[in-house]
């Protein structure tokens, strides 16, 4: 039986007040039914005794505090789930928004997740091939990872997201699918457009379920948004055996949110005004991700985020890699130098990595491959620094050919093109090549052997043409 309740006792902002409330339930799904006949949905947010405190999802714009039928409806908000979500685009709230009808659902799941049991989930392990060089070698992806990128505003995170929906895919297996949901918080119409467009033009869009909450829709959808699109990853993955890759964009527009809803609590703000539960709010939405052995599925998450001012130390950045196993860091000086996408290397890593690379998954010279790459570029910062003090021609032999290596590497290597879709074998043939613009008693990271079967400065110098 649900309860029915006439009359509010108050409205402020997004949210309305109900008293006298019994047996009511914190993230209760409420129905609102306004005096023209309209009907709005909203959630309970807080439960003071029987005093109940009520987000709206559309707002309280000619709500009426005397009139306005309110009916708890008993069961918190659930997405509704079918095979055929795949292909499908959906506001924020989960509600299709492509002029193809209603999901008929073959369940409803609660958007907040089922609690997973920390002993069923198993290690990571297998790679997810992103097509982009700098990642698939130096911060592979591996498959029930959490990996986030840290843009900064006005770079090219937008179009990267885009390009590894396009590219991402799986090593073949037999009965294994790969899918993709794509959750879009607080984007401006155009980048909506954007994505909707290039994904159907790409022809990946029958492998995506696109959840779009614009900038101008309810910040209250915005909060929901992460959560129907986790959920639906959650059924795919683990009740339909795929491997899901949820890509995020962008996590600053929902904590932003999050901020001024609990503003309009009354909550005791923390850092930067973010509340001080943001860490276990960021860490509900990231622990999501994962694989569990009584399912062949996995999901993969690679939050976007923009850092304010591109400051790594924000509340937003900071606590997602505390949470996240790793991150690929954007830089602004290669995006303004044209390289794309630009990819910080040095201060970029995947934690993971070192169990889903190798024989048996990618190739068996992949980790010492990466190796010398780190530490070849990071000399390169180091002869940079040094060239920027006494100048280039002062420079030894060796500082001279790690400048060139360097140049080499960030045209070469990082840069690519947007359509630009390199297999696993390509990128590591790629970074032996440019190993081999170096001396040879340079490469310490490297054993003899691989180096007999791999190192050849003949055929290097075509990169430096």
């Amino acid at each position: 039986m649900s309860l029915q309740f006439v009359g509010l006792s108050e409205i402020n902002g997004p949210l309305v007040v109900l008293d006298h409330v019994p047996a009511a339930g914190y993230d209760e799904m409420v129905e609102l039914r306004l005096k023209n006949g309209a009907v709005r949905l909203g959630r309970i947010v807080q439960i003071e005794g029987e005093r109940c405190v009520i987000q709206v999802f559309e707002g309280t714009n000619g709500i009426s505090l005397t009139n306005t039928t309110v009916r708890l409806l008993g069961h918190p908000m659930e997405m509704p789930l079918s095979p055929e979500i795949l292909g499908r685009t959906l506001s924020g709230a989960g509600k299709p928004i492509d002029g193809l009808g209603e999901i008929y659902a073959q369940k409803r799941q609660d958007i907040n997740g089922k609690p997973l049991n920390p002993v069923a989930r198993t290690y990571p392990k297998n790679y997810i091939n992103t097509g982009i060089s700098s990642i698939d070698c130096l911060m592979t992806l591996i498959r029930g990872q959490k990996l986030p990128i840290f843009s900064g505003s006005g770079m090219q995170h937008n179009k990267l997201a885009v390009q590894i929906v396009r590219q991402a895919n799986i090593a073949e297996e037999s009965g294994k699918k790969f899918g993709i949901v794509f959750a879009a918080m607080g984007v401006k119409n155009d980048v909506a457009d954007y994505f909707r467009r290039s994904f159907e033009e790409s022809g990946v869009m029958d492998k995506v379920v696109m959840f779009l909450n614009l900038s101008n829709d309810p910040i209250i959808e915005r909060i929901l948004t992460p959560r129907c699109a986790l959920t639906t990853a959650e059924y795919l993955a683990f009740e339909l055996n795929m491997h899901i890759l949820v890509v995020m964009t962008d996590i600053t527009s929902y904590c932003e949110a999050l901020r001024e809803f609990s503003s309009s609590k009354g909550e005791i703000p923390g850092r930067k005004g973010f509340p001080g539960y943001l860490y276990s709010d960021l860490a509900s939405l990231y622990e999501r991700a994962g694989v569990i052995d009584t399912a062949e599925g996995s999901v993969t998450q690679i939050p976007i985020l923009t850092m304010p001012n591109d400051d790594i130390t924000h509340p937003v950045p900071d606590l997602t890699g505390y949470i996240t196993e790793g991150q690929i860091v954007l830089d602004r000086s290669l995006d303004q130098m044209g390289v794309y996408p630009p990819i910080s290397i040095l201060p970029s890593l995947s934690r993971l990595m070192k169990d889903g690379i190798g024989e048996g998954y990618t190739r068996a010279d992949h980790s010492a491959v990466s190796n010398q790459l780190f530490a070849a570029y990071a000399k390169v910062q180091d002869a940079k620094a040094l060239a920027s003090v006494i100048g280039e021609e002062e420079l030894s032999d060796t500082d001279k050919q790690y400048i060139r290596f360097g140049n080499a590497f960030e045209h070469h290597f990082i840069n690519q093109g947007f359509t630009d879709n390199r297999s696993i074998e390509q990128t590591l043939d790629l970074g032996w090549r440019l190993l081999s613009l170096l001396p040879r008693e340079e490469l310490d990271r490297v054993e003899g052997e691989l180096l007999d079967k791999f190192y050849n400065p003949e055929d290097a110098k075509e990169l430096l043409a």
